[in-house]
């Protein structure tokens, strides 16, 4: 499990993080969404020790991870920017990853790559950038670590690489119940791989929750009657968001579904039907509910 309190990271002009609290459990899929400069990549170079925090602390299992090889040797970390060692091949790449984590699968190394269809031997100074990220997942999948971290992870993937990657962390996840936190500036890029979704704005975390959670609490309803009628009708239900064009209403609605569609049938509706929210729309009524606009953060 990781623990952030009160995590506060600044620079010499401006403060990249501001009491950002969060809880991580074990064995799922953090995914942490926010615009450009949100504080997204300074949150993960603090997770991976990479950068000291001015203030506040940070947990793996209870330890600190700031100059503490064991809890490094646990975490595998693909940045935004990437690195590799000077006329390096994959090859040359695997066997420094080998040198530093103690539980690096070199079979699975060579499996992932003949999955990939990458050659190991070649320089990676001539691969494309889209290749270059594939190498980089695939050593970092490899070193088997408890904790995988991915910034940006799927910028310069096709669609079908995208797949492939989600699949193998998603397998990764619950064969050995790691724990992976993707980071993206797209909501829709984690909207199918993540349990757990946070937005980052400014450098404060504004929401985090689960995503069944924000899923089966809030629904779309279409409804029409062939009378004249107004919100009034609706009694106590719960809306969250209620417009009306000529005889048929679209509203967000939370509660309980069928206790909902109950009332609703009871009302003798000529048309009712349930649409599925997306994950975007969900957010944007979560971010206007605290008084935020999502379309001005993402």
């Amino acid at each position: 499990m990781i623990q952030t309190k009160n995590l506060t990271k600044k620079f010499e002009d401006f403060t990249a993080l501001k009491d950002v609290s969060c809880t991580i459990p074990r064995g799922c899929i953090y995914g942490m969404v926010g615009s450009n400069g949100a504080g997204k990549s300074t949150f993960l170079r603090l997770l991976t020790g990479v950068y000291r925090p001015n203030s506040g602390q940070i947990l793996f299992d209870d330890e600190p991870v700031y100059e503490n090889p064991n809890v490094k040797n646990r975490i595998a970390y693909v940045p935004d920017e990437l690195f590799f060692l000077q006329g390096a091949s994959m090859n040359r790449m695997a066997q420094f990853y080998q040198s530093i984590y103690k539980d690096f699968d070199m079979d699975r190394f060579k499996k992932l790559t003949e999955l990939f269809g990458l050659n190991p031997k070649k320089f990676l100074g001539t691969f494309s950038k889209g290749m270059k990220r594939q190498a980089a997942i695939i050593l970092a999948l490899s070193c088997r670590a408890d904790y995988m971290f991915f910034d940006e992870t799927f910028d310069g993937l096709d669609p079908v690489m995208r797949n492939l990657v989600k699949s193998i962390i998603c397998d990764d996840v619950i064969e050995r119940n790691a724990t992976a936190i993707i980071t993206s500036h797209s909501l829709r890029e984690l909207e199918d791989i993540c349990d757990q979704l946070a937005l980052l704005h400014k450098g404060g975390l504004v929401l985090q929750s689960d995503i069944d959670n924000l899923k089966t609490g809030r629904f779309k309803i279409q409804i029409a009657f062939n009378y004249d009628y107004d919100k009034e009708l609706f009694g106590d239900i719960d809306i969250h968001s209620f417009k009306k064009n000529a005889s048929v209403t679209n509203m967000i609605v939370n509660g309980d579904r069928e206790e909902i569609l109950n009332k609703l049938n009871a009302l003798n509706p000529v048309i009712l039907e349930v649409i599925p929210l997306s994950l975007e729309e969900v957010f944007t009524y979560e971010m206007e509910a605290l008084g935020y606009k999502f379309d001005d953060i993402i």
